[in-house]
């Protein structure tokens, strides 16, 4: 087996187990986000504002959620890409 070809299989195997963290990571920051930002606003009741159609409190918790979501998976494209570099220069 020549060293491209080997290379090119660890930048697979690296990006197959960055994706799998990536996912594991984004899923479980949706399922903790909201309850920190439950922790951080004690005297809101979020889910009850929201199902009263309190417009800024739903704009709020879905900014604060997508940007957290967001800026999770830009951390674990990166790891990615690095490892993927790596695996192809090594």
């Amino acid at each position: 087996m020549s060293e491209v070809t080997q290379n090119i299989g660890w930048a697979v195997v690296f990006s197959f187990v960055g994706g799998v963290v990536g996912i594991v990571l984004v899923l479980a920051s949706s399922l903790v986000l909201p309850r920190l930002i439950e922790r951080m606003t004690p005297n809101i009741d979020e889910e009850k504002e929201i199902a009263r159609g309190n417009l800024a409190v739903a704009q709020y918790f879905g900014r604060i959620a997508a940007a957290s979501i967001i800026g999770m998976s830009i951390v674990v494209g990166a790891a990615v890409l690095a490892g993927v570099i790596a695996a192809l220069h090594g």
